[in-house]
């Protein structure tokens, strides 16, 4: 019989879909896989699902995270969506607060910002994005101004956003380092770590935060209360085997994307470099991934809440094989059973 104390990881789950495209599939359908997801999660007890803007990347689909909220929401009657994350520094302020306005509008209490300060792409997609890398610097003041938007208290005189102003759109702060943790402590804000891809300073980074926290106000009168969101990826399938095939796959085309820019690698090609400098560093990243069994994922999701001081874990699975990542989230979903 299942151990009834593995039917939850004690912590709220929630999804971090990239929009993966499938070596065989088309955008169009990748978006299908996730809209299906969507739909899925908002009855499933899911808190939330973020969708990342990543450019030029031909696997990912992301691109656009404020439509694909604006299309999910659509699709779906209660979950929240967001972006997890905007990277403030290819956009200005203001466009951001219309554009998450305009969906906080649309669908009132549902939509997060989460806010990131990498570029989300190379160096040529960030001159194609016209911008600079003086763009980055200012990513303490350009949160604080689009803060400002949304509140309506614009720091820029004579400019309002609308839609945007009063809307309050819940404020994420995005990090894989110090810089982020420390950004998030001291504007009160909420702050989500990328331990599914960038693993080193988790445990640094979140006693950082909690220890430098400071309650900000918030619209309704209260004062904010710190909340840590940490990533994690996970593949839960009954046949562990195939769970492990899988997540070894996942890790071949990695090491493919992080050599990319040189060359295009064969799978062959790519399995000789496992032991190399480049496969260990895939290990790397993916140090907190969960493969196994439905209860054997949830175990480990829980132990990883607790090495995390996670309040929130935001789940995302690289499993090749469509069955199995859709499976995973039906498997790890918080209402089964």
């Amino acid at each position: 019989m299942p151990d009834d104390n593995l039917t939850s990881t004690d912590v709220p789950l929630s999804i971090l879909d990239l929009a993966q495209v499938g070596r065989d599939e088309t955008v169009r359908e990748s978006l299908a896989h996730s809209t299906r997801l969507a739909r899925f999660a908002d009855t499933a007890g899911y808190r939330r699902i973020w969708y990342a803007e990543h450019h030029n990347m031909s696997a990912i689909a992301s691109a656009a995270p404020a439509v694909l909220i604006a299309h999910m929401a659509a699709h779906t009657e209660h979950i929240r969506l967001g972006a997890g994350g905007v990277m403030l520094p290819n956009h200005s302020p203001l466009t951001i607060a219309e554009q998450y306005g305009t969906l906080a509008e649309l669908y009132p209490g549902r939509i997060d910002l989460g806010l990131g300060r990498a570029p989300g792409g190379d160096q040529a997609t960030f001159a194609a994005l016209r911008r600079t890398h003086q763009a980055a610097e200012q990513f303490p003041c350009d949160v604080l101004e689009l803060q400002a938007y949304l509140r309506d208290e614009s720091r820029v005189a004579g400019v309002r956003a609308t839609p945007g102003a009063g809307t309050n759109v819940d404020l994420y702060i995005l990090g894989s380092s110090l810089f982020g943790a420390q950004l998030a402590a001291a504007l009160g804000l909420p702050y989500a770590f990328a331990s599914h891809f960038a693993p080193q300073a988790l445990t640094e980074a979140v006693a950082l935060y909690r220890s430098e926290f400071r309650p900000a106000p918030l619209p309704d009168g209260g004062f904010s209360e710190p909340h840590v969101i940490a990533g994690v990826t996970a593949i839960a399938i009954d046949d562990v085997d195939f769970a492990r095939r899988q997540l070894h796959e996942a890790k071949r085309d990695r090491i493919k994307h992080l050599v990319a820019h040189h060359r295009k690698l064969t799978d062959e090609e790519a399995e000789q470099l496992f032991d190399s400098p480049v496969g260990r560093q895939v290990d790397e990243m993916m140090r907190y991934a969960a493969t196994g069994t439905p209860d054997e994922v949830r175990r480990k999701l829980r132990e990883f809440a607790d090495h995390a001081d996670a309040d929130e874990l935001i789940v995302g699975s690289f499993a090749p094989d469509r069955t199995v990542w859709f499976q995973t989230f039906v498997n790890l979903a918080p209402d089964k059973g």
